[in-house]
């Protein structure tokens, strides 16, 4: 009802007709006043079109909500379980990463190496030790103990004099390294 009377107030207006009508079997009398002016047309709306019939409210029966329940439950808890997953893959390499160092044998090994002279002319130890350990059949190891010592030569200690400059040297020795 609404959209008929929203159609007929919106429809263009009807053109002016003249009101005087002359009597049946007469002419109209020409000498009368023409219509009156009639006013230029508005342009026409268009009305707008009707709203779609609206749809029926889908309804699911239980077997598709519950099909869309367990859907949702099995993607949740198979992202969960790879998230698990890797949790567990990385405490296992942590793991297997600090038994293999406590496997690892360490032993305190004595002995005496020269420490060799760098470019620098500062000792270089660190060959010192490895060196100690590779000669009790280890591949690596760290100095524990560092011995100094100045050697001069026989005339100095032989006349029981202190060494000018230049007549003695200092000399370094590894004496115990951490071997593995």
């Amino acid at each position: 009802m609404c959209l008929a009377i929203g159609a007929i107030m919106l429809a263009p207006p009807l053109p002016a007709f003249s009101q005087s009508l002359a009597p049946s079997g007469q002419a109209p009398d020409s000498t009368l006043s023409p219509a009156a002016p009639v006013a230029p047309a508005a342009p026409a709306v268009t009305p707008p079109p009707p709203p779609a019939p609206a749809r029926p409210a889908h309804n699911p029966g239980f077997l598709e909500e519950l099909g869309k329940v367990l859907k949702d439950s099995a993607s949740h808890l198979s992202s969960s379980w790879k998230g698990s997953q890797k949790t567990l893959e990385d405490l296992n390499a942590k793991t297997k990463d600090a038994t293999e160092s406590l496997t690892r044998v360490q032993s305190v090994i004595t002995g005496r190496t020269a420490c060799p002279m760098t470019a620098n002319g500062a000792p270089d130890c660190v060959v010192a030790a490895e060196q100690l350990c590779k000669g009790k059949g280890y591949k690596t190891g760290k100095s524990l103990d560092i011995e100094t010592a100045e050697k001069c030569s026989a005339k100095v200690y032989l006349y029981g004099r202190t060494g000018a400059p230049g007549e003695c040297r200092t000399e370094n020795f590894v004496t115990r390294a951490i071997c593995q």
